[in-house]
């Protein structure tokens, strides 16, 4: 599959690029980023809806629905070229086009949440004092690197932007821990039963590029 700039696949565990490995602790900051956005509320979630959309062009619109449900691991997709329904921990190498769309969309809308998922997986580290690159505001730097031996697209890494409660302004992905990544925000924070979902991400002309549409979610 070809892997345009807005897809960001899963990747797991660590890398030396970026020096020592850090161990989650109770008040470490990737844990507060996910405690931002109701990570303590997603064992609740019995399933979640939701239509990933990326303007491609001035003039098309990709979209693909997701019906997950983290109990179960039944993923079920729906876009313009097929329908498919799956159970992660049984699929098999004919699925892994669909599963890597799936990864990379709930990493847009849940990155918090596998800051979480993800521990131990991943090397991080912090600078405070940091402009955000779009609007220039004062943030907290946070940079994530995966290591380059699994996921879909290995050895990428995440700038994120926080501010002073640890939510998500703006993030670079750089693939593959490249030099330079694009920048993009994390706008229009909506809460859903205590999960929140930054629904919209602009591009640093103001245009909307990436957004979520019929967010739903259904709690045990």
């Amino acid at each position: 599959m070809k892997i345009t700039p807005y897809l960001i696949a899963a990747v797991v565990c660590l890398v030396a690029a970026c020096g020592s490995p850090q161990h989650e602790t109770e008040d470490s900051l990737p844990l507060k980023v996910a405690e931002a956005y109701g990570f303590a509320e997603f064992e609740k979630l019995g399933s979640l809806q939701y239509t990933w959309n990326v303007r491609v062009d001035s003039a098309t619109v990709r979209s693909r629905d997701w019906v997950w449900s983290p109990s179960s691991g039944e993923i079920r997709y729906s876009g313009a070229d097929t329908t498919v329904s799956y159970l992660q921990s049984k699929k098999d190498s004919s699925l892994n086009e669909v599963d890597s769309r799936f990864i990379n969309d709930k990493y847009w809308l849940l990155f918090p949440f596998q800051l979480v998922w993800d521990q131990g997986n991943y090397d991080y580290q912090s600078t405070p004092g940091q402009p955000a690159p779009i609007s220039g505001m004062n943030t907290t730097k946070l940079t994530v690197v995966y290591n380059k031996e699994d996921g879909y697209t290995p050895g990428d890494a995440y700038d994120l932007f926080l501010d002073e409660e640890y939510r998500i302004k703006e993030w670079v992905f750089r693939r593959g821990n490249g030099a330079t990544g694009r920048a993009m925000t994390w706008d229009n924070v909506k809460d859903f039963d205590g999960i929140k979902i930054s629904m919209d991400h602009k591009d640093e002309k103001g245009n909307t590029v990436l957004w979520f549409s019929d967010v739903a979610v259904v709690t045990d």
